[in-house]
Formats: C-alpha cells, structure tokens, sequence
C-alpha cells in the first residue's frame, strides 16, 4: 500500500481506500462522509453499507461484497470484514503476493448489539485510526450509559421537559434507539435521523418507533419526549421550537469536562462508536502486525507508544476527521426541517 495526495493506494490492484479526493476506483470502509465521498469513478462496499451510501451520494456506480468473501482485483486479493463501528462498517483486507495489510477505517472493539461485531484479521500492517488514542479514554459499558441515558430521560418527562440528545445520524442515533426504555415515552427524531433510520429499517434493522419532528408535529401532545438531534442542529434554531428542555450529548468527548462545558449542554453521555484507549492496543495486538500506520486522533502520542511497545510505527497524515463536536454531522442528509 502507498500513501498518496488522493488517499491509500494498492498498485498492485490500481485501487484507493476511502480517497478523499476523486480516483477511478474506490473502496469503501463505511458510510460516514469523511471514508465515502462523492465523486468517485466507481466504489465497492459491504452490502449493508451500500444502502446508506446511495441515500448520501445519489447515483453513483456502486458494487457491493458480502463480508469475509473474496475478490480477485488485479494482482490484489481483497476481502471486507466486520469494524464494529455502524452497520456494515468494515476493515478492508489486502493480500498481494503472500503478504497481507489490512486498513480498518474506523471501529471499536466492543460489541453494542447492532452494529456487526469487530473482527481481529490477522496480518502483516495494520492501519488504524487513534481518534482516542489516549490512556484517558476508557468507556464504561453501554449498559451502564443507557442506564443513565433512561434515567435523565425520566426525570425530564417527571419535570414536563423534552429531552434532547445530540448523536450522529448514523450509527450512534440508532445504537441509542435500539437500547432505550421506549416506555418512559415516545421519540422524535431530526430529519436526517429519521432518514437513516428508514434506509436501516429496510434493511431488517430493528429499530422502535419513531417520529420525525417536521412543522407540522403537535408538540405539546408529546412533551416529556426524547429528541434525537445531529450534532449540528443542536446549534441552531431547530432546538428552541421544543421550548422547556434539557440538552445532552452521547459522545466519547463528553469525557472530557472542557467538550462538555463549551457545547453548553446540561448533560453528557459518554458513548462513542470508536475505540476507547484499551479497545486500539488491543484491536493491534490481536493482529498479530509489526508495522502499525496511525491516521487520524491522537497521532503522534499514540504512535510513539505503541513504538514503545515494539511496533514499527508510524503517522499517515488523511482527511478523516473521526468523532467530532465541532463539525456538522458527518451523515447528515437533507431533511432539517
């Protein structure tokens, strides 16, 4: 594999992995705007994944590959395996004249009960991300977060406020919809949420019931509601129409007391669909890989460890952007009513 101006390049199969700029052929680790943008010639995902895709990029020529299967392009041998990070996230498997790499894209280790498990793929070279790639970062259980999340939630509807929680439109919305109380109350949800969640449900993802906020919802039926709302849209004038409400945001920042404080909101829920510092050294251990390529989060710092370690590390500079509460939401569609 080479590092190139337009991304991760296999000569050997004249490919790119998640390009950021245009190529002729392009694979893809997963749906989130900063692995699959638009403008390529042609792209190859998971079949879980190309639904996703389509809703963001429109017509495009895309071809799909179950995961754990085989193709033959060029003198490359490529196969998609699970990342664990949304539904139908994969690590991209290169095999090219008996040596192997493997790019992840992004992923986490743990498994949240709808995403496709992470799975370990042994190899040569291993290209990770570090988005938390600090020992500070060590998740608590997903329980244990939607133990809380139930709780301020129930609280809220007890006080007759609406509850708004700020999480990306795809893979964190759905990770919290599908492990809620839907007892405590009715959801609603952004456009751009609602509109993943339908691409999902199509799919045969479980999801419960939903309703997406348009001009038209009566609100004050459903106060004491939980609202889903990208990132993005916690920043505008779309929040104030829900009047009496507490914010909140599921994200791994909210770890960090200084992300919470300048979102302004009134609560934080540490969940993130990255690993955490434990979930990346392990991730690179079970690979069983000497050369170990680090690309975007904590790069350098993450880098001179696993150097320490006894790996051949290094950092790759790419346009990832990992997880982030500074930017617009990195799935949203239109849909912003």
């Amino acid at each position: 594999m080479q590092f190139r101006p337009e991304g991760i390049f296999c000569p050997a199969g004249d490919f790119y992995i998640d390009p950021w700029r245009p190529v002729p052929r392009a694979l893809i680790t997963h749906g989130h705007s900063d692995h699959a943008r638009w403008g390529h010639g042609s792209y190859l995902a998971t079949e879980a994944a190309a639904p996703v895709m389509r809703l963001r990029l429109g017509d495009i020529t895309l071809d799909t590959i179950a995961y754990g299967v085989s193709r033959q392009i060029g003198e490359a041998k490529v196969s998609f395996h699970p990342a664990g990070h949304v539904p139908g996230s994969a690590q991209i498997r290169v095999e090219v004249a008996g040596e192997v790499w493997v790019a992840s894209g992004d992923y986490k280790t743990t498994d949240d009960g709808f995403s496709e498990p992470f799975e370990p793929i042994p190899c040569h070279a291993f290209i990770t991300e570090s988005t938390f790639g600090l020992p500070v970062f060590k998740w608590d259980t997903q329980d244990d977060v939607i133990a809380q999340i139930n709780a301020w939630w129930a609280a809220n509807k007890a006080a007759g406020r609406f509850s708004i929680l700020g999480a990306y439109a795809l893979g964190k919305a759905q990770r919290i919809l599908a492990n809620v109380d839907t007892s405590i109350g009715p959801i609603l949800t952004h456009g751009a949420i609602e509109n993943t969640n339908e691409v999902l449900r199509l799919q045969g993802l479980r999801l419960p019931e939903t309703i997406r906020v348009t001009p038209e919802t009566d609100l004050k039926a459903l106060r004491g509601a939980l609202v889903l709302a990208t990132p993005s849209a916690m920043n505008n004038t779309w929040v104030r129409r829900f009047g009496q409400a507490s914010t909140a945001f599921a994200s791994g920042w909210m770890s960090m007391r200084g992300h919470r404080r300048r979102r302004s909101a009134d609560r934080g829920f540490v969940m993130s669909d990255h690993a955490d510092w434990d979930g990346l050294n392990a991730a690179i251990k079970a690979t069983g890989a000497e050369r170990v390529f680090v690309t975007h989060g904590y790069t350098s710092q993450f880098s001179r460890w696993l150097t320490e370690q006894g790996y051949d590390a290094g950092v790759v500079e790419t346009e990832y952007e990992g997880e982030s509460l500074d930017t617009a939401d990195t799935t949203e569609t239109e849909g912003t009513e």
